[in-house]
């Protein structure tokens, strides 16, 4: 069977439709859409208002604008912005120091420096802060906002500071307001239980917003029962309070321009790249807005904040919330963010009397549930993996003990410490065996361990036998030029050595054969030699036969040269390898395999792949013991559930993966000269079925989905793939993505945005990894370079 050309004719896609009934159907979409956002937005943005501090008018403000101009000028057609819930906290400090109408001012300001950062191209650089910090700050401001929103759901008034808060709950749990807290325990309650509805009548009722839900029951319940108790006070929008020039400290207001610049953009750009997964998760490649553009969504933010500062608005940024929902209720275009910052406005200027029933202790509760799931267990989970929960941990106790800004610098100072602890951290020992001084360095060797190594080298005495053993993986110039000074040294005077280990190929002294036999050691083969496959050490004699698959021409001259026969290594090489693993590398892995044996398993990733021998998980992904969950089977194929003949191993595998071990992604990883491919490829209808055939049969929406009309071609590396088996591996691959999609666990974490699914195509010839790129109706490839950058002149090349 062959594959249909690129270039052929193929049926209309979305984009060929009708003109009329396609623009009719996305524009309901976004209208549904923008109306479930605006019944979200508006009972958010006043409660930020009241957690500031600010006048509630520019909460609705912020909204608005944020909705306009953001949502038209943004990078992200479907990120929604309005004020800021990282900044609540800084805006509410700015307030108390400046006034509000100053601190309108600095975020005019701020708007005009996210400009400037954009006009500099640097939205990039924001997101190279590390991720614990970033979800430290955001869990320090949630833990603040909870605190001082916790004062009005128990009738009283939030202090001016988290410690104050603390040190006031004893005082106002003494003086409860039955009234405040009954209103917010019904709020709660209406919010927490709305999603979990039960029934048709549950299912029709959870289509209205949980926080509309709960803010509207509560506001009905006061107005009926008679409650008196706060409510919200729109003033007139003729005293609406607009900026003037800053006043105070020069130093101070930089400081404060500096700090809602920084935060409010890393907020709208993770923000940004948070709602691109999404949307990458739960859409297929037809309905798929355009990819995240962060230079021009931060022009947007720094646009709308001007604006917002003008009119006497909060700080504005993307939010996460607001984002979801968007994304969940099938909004196509950026039109659904601009329609829900025009009902904003409408309802700012028509519902005054019906915003002014509603209880203050309502928007509170909601408030305080909002800064409680920012401390998300989530990513907790991801910075305890990596080993940053001190950097995560001291981020919150600095943003509620100290600010925002405070919290974040003295969060980026432990991470760089840590890094400098982790890099310094170098354990150098020796011990004497049966004459042969042998030198452990354990650790990174950088020029702070260098006088430790020179004392542990000149303990070696002149014209000893050594071995020294680096198990790091970086080793500096003024270590590596101590090391090779003392080895010449040592050499000179009769000595023998031997330097090996992961930092450095194997280098022995001139009279020191290595294992293989070989004087001087075979370069070539560090760190690989357990594998002897990959390099051929036998004489020519012993070399092995060409298969007819690597010279299919030349089958009839490597049979009449009738060489010796191939020999047979299985259980020789088998122990042979076993044996080199517990002399060589079991030393070096045992404390870590004891500590996973302890723990338990906790990989990051399932790892979906061939059977083929040529492809070494471990060594193309650079990972080690408990970090991939890896499935292999004949094609890297995915069944689909139910579907016939289909291997339960493999759902069980996925089920396993996903709800069990929660992996944070799943990679299907295939590759060039895949044996599986060719053998579909070849397949003859009504040849004899054998077990081999049957499993192929789950790869044939692959073959289909190669031929169809329906789909472009996918590149690799910018060109058209060389021939119709590797364009079959790389179909593959983006159809088993599919097939992921239908498993039910996976569609659920997918849903929940816990879960990423990768494509990757290994080349084998070229030594070369693929990850695939998405795109409108194709897949593209990224290539990376050696040292995992990804190289930019085949970014965003497309069929």
């Amino acid at each position: 069977m062959t594959a249909t050309s690129p270039t052929a004719d193929r049926a209309p896609n979305k984009a060929d439709r009708a003109p009329n009934k396609g623009h009719r159907a996305d524009l309901h979409a976004d209208l549904s859409a923008s109306l479930t956002v605006f019944l979200i937005a508006l009972p958010l943005s006043l409660g930020i208002a009241l957690a500031t501090g600010a006048p509630l008018q520019a909460g609705l403000v912020a909204a608005a604008v944020g909705g306009i101009v953001a949502g038209r000028l943004g990078g992200t057609p479907l990120l929604v912005s309005g004020p800021a819930t990282g900044l609540t906290v800084v805006t509410a400090e700015l307030i108390q120091h400046y006034g509000w109408r100053t601190t309108c001012a600095i975020t005019v300001l701020a708007g005009c420096c996210q400009l400037g950062l954009a006009a500099l191209r640097t939205a990039r650089s924001a997101l190279m802060v590390s991720p614990a910090i970033v979800h430290g700050m955001l869990a320090g401001v949630g833990v603040t906002i909870a605190l001082a929103q916790l004062h009005i759901v128990l009738g009283g008034t939030p202090q001016s500071s988290a410690v104050a808060n603390v040190l006031g709950l004893p005082g106002q749990l003494a003086n409860l307001q039955p009234a405040a807290v009954g209103i917010s325990a019904l709020t709660l309650v209406v919010l927490l239980g709305w999603p979990r509805l039960p029934g048709r009548i549950g299912l029709a009722l959870r289509k209205v917003p949980a926080a509309l839900a709960a803010v509207a029951t509560a506001t009905a319940f006061a107005a009926l029962t008679g409650l008196s108790l706060p409510r919200v006070d729109l003033p007139s929008w003729r005293s609406h309070a607009l900026p003037e020039l800053p006043e105070g400290p020069v130093l101070g207001i930089m400081a404060a321009v500096l700090t809602v610049t920084l935060v409010g953009s890393v907020e709208s750009l993770l923000s940004a790249v948070a709602t691109d997964k999404l949307i990458a998760s739960q859409r297929r490649t037809g309905n798929r807005p355009p990819r995240a553009d962060l230079d021009r969504e931060l022009r947007g933010q720094g646009a709308a904040n001007v604006l917002s500062g003008l009119l006497g608005g909060l700080p504005i940024a993307g939010g996460a919330v607001r984002s979801v929902a968007n994304v969940k209720s099938g909004a196509v275009s950026r039109r659904s963010v601009m329609l829900h910052g025009l009902w904003i406005l409408i309802a700012a200027a028509l519902l005054v009397p019906v915003l002014d029933l509603i209880p203050l202790a309502a928007l509170a509760a909601l408030v305080m549930a909002l800064g409680v799931q920012m401390v998300n267990a989530t990513h907790l989970r991801t910075v305890t993996r990596h080993r940053e929960i001190a950097v995560y941990v001291t981020t919150i106790a600095a943003v509620v003990l100290g600010g925002v800004l405070e919290g974040v610098a003295i969060g980026i100072a432990v991470a760089v410490a840590i890094a400098l602890h982790r890099l310094a951290r170098t354990r150098i020992t020796m011990e004497v065996q049966d004459g042969v001084h042998r030198v452990w360095a354990r650790g990174q060797l950088t020029f702070l361990a260098v006088p430790r190594l020179s004392r542990v080298l000149n303990q070696i005495p002149p014209g000893g036998r050594a071995v020294v053993e680096l198990d790091g993986s970086f080793m500096d110039h003024a270590a590596y030029e101590t090391l090779q000074d003392w080895q010449h040294a040592h050499l000179v005077h009769g000595g023998s050595l031997e330097v090996t280990g992961r930092s450095t190929t194997r280098m022995s002294g001139p009279d020191r054969p290595d294992r293989a036999g070989h004087r001087g050691g075979h370069q070539c083969c560090r760190p690989w030699t357990p594998w002897m496959n990959h390099c051929d050490h036998r004489p020519a004699a012993e070399a092995v036969i060409p298969s007819a698959a690597a010279a299919p021409d030349a089958m009839e001259s490597v049979e009449a040269a009738a060489p010796a026969p191939r020999r047979r290594r299985g259980a020789g090489q088998l122990a042979s390898g076993i044996s080199a693993f517990q002399r060589d590398t079991a030393p070096h892995v045992r404390e870590e395999l004891a500590r996973l044996a302890r723990e338990g398993q906790r990989p990051s990733q399932l790892f979906l792949t061939c059977a083929d021998s040529r492809l070494v998980t471990s060594m193309i992904t650079a990972s080690g013991p408990g970090d991939l969950f890896t499935v292999r089977n004949v094609g890297n194929l995915v069944p689909l559930p139910g579907a016939e003949a289909t291997d339960d191993s493999v759902a069980a595998a996925i089920e396993y993966a996903v709800d069990v071990l929660k992996v944070d992604s799943i990679t299907v990883c295939g590759h060039s000269g895949c044996g599986a491919m060719q053998a579909l490829l070849n397949s003859t209808p009504g040849a004899p079925m054998t077990p081999l055939r049957r499993w192929l049969r789950h790869g044939l929406p692959s073959l289909e989905r190669m031929a169809s009309r329906h789909h472009s071609w996918a590149r690799i590396a910018g060109r058209l793939p060389a021939d119709a088996v590797e364009q079959l591996c790389l179909t593959n691959v983006v159809q088993q993505l599919e097939h992921l999609r239908a498993h039910e666990s996976v569609a659920r974490r997918l849903a929940e945005g816990t879960l990423e699914l990768h494509g990757m195509y290994f080349h084998v010839g070229e030594a070369q990894a693929y990850l695939l790129s998405e795109g409108e109706d194709f897949f593209d490839c990224r290539v990376f370079d050696s040292v995992g950058h990804q190289a930019p002149e085949h970014v965003g090349q497309h069929a």
